[in-house]
């Protein structure tokens, strides 16, 4: 029977940690159309620049085969040294956006986490043979910070199938805000799996021991929608409303790469 022309085939991944990066536009459509962010696009540059309102975060990505494909960097404020975040091409877009959508939020949420480790112990990961570590019961991905209680250093979570295949990394920059990288291992614990589009491409591993992949045909008019909803659900923190229009996005098609 041929697939019904008004439905998308999505593929729901869990750990969402070995789910592939996703569409990049789930962070970076929402900065602009809903918090202001001011985009410059080079066209001879495969690269994106998003920057803050007030000039102060600059969110760079930019396809990087030996490194880190997106950086957030930040700039000294009167209380805090410039600071830095960064993201593996393969970073699932959903924990990228949830240190996002922290950071710009104007009035984050009473009882939001603000320890990094404790989302991570509560979802069952163990300390790991690293000082100051944690691994995640499947034991593929591991969350360090360098330093000492005295002098803490950088974040680190280290996403890899064996010693010889590392899959993605993020670092964060030992003065980055607690509630970010809270925000971000918060989402790294979800057990809630997350949505890919053709994602036999995307997965870095098919193994059924270490990914579960549900696939279902979904209306299209829902998969188009879900953005939307994301930057109507984001502008509406703001008291003013977004400074440019938001988008109509379009079902994408059948074989299309999306989140």
């Amino acid at each position: 029977m041929p697939p019904n022309p008004g439905t998308v085939e999505v593929d729901f991944i869990a750990p969402r940690h070995l789910a592939g990066g996703g569409d990049p536009a789930w962070i970076t459509v929402p900065l602009h159309h809903a918090c202001g962010w001011s985009h410059s696009n080079d066209p001879l540059m495969p690269r994106v620049l998003l920057s803050s309102p007030d000039q102060k975060a600059l969110l760079r990505l930019e396809p990087d085969p030996d490194g880190q494909w997106w950086t957030l960097s930040h700039a000294a404020e009167p209380d805090r040294p410039a600071w830095y975040a960064s993201f593996g091409a393969r970073t699932p877009v959903e924990l990228i956006a949830a240190a996002t959508d922290t950071l710009t939020d104007p009035a984050p949420p009473t009882g939001a986490p603000s320890d990094p480790y404790e989302p991570l112990q509560q979802s069952g990961w163990i300390p790991a043979a690293a000082d100051n570590g944690l691994a995640s019961p499947d034991g593929t991905a591991h969350l360090q910070r360098l330093g000492s209680a005295e002098e803490p250093g950088a974040w680190f979570v280290t996403v890899a199938l064996d010693p010889d295949r590392s899959v993605w990394q993020a670092r964060f920059g030992a003065h980055t805000p607690a509630r970010l990288v809270a925000a971000f291992t918060a989402a790294l614990a979800d057990p809630k799996p997350v949505p890919r589009i053709d994602s036999r491409r995307s997965l870095p591993t098919r193994d059924p021991n270490l990914v579960t992949r549900r696939t279902t045909d979904v209306p299209a008019v829902y998969v188009a929608r879900a953005m939307k909803e994301r930057v109507h659900s984001l502008a509406a923190r703001h008291t003013t409303p977004p400074t440019s229009p938001i988008p109509t996005p379009q079902p994408p098609a059948k074989n299309n790469r999306s989140r």
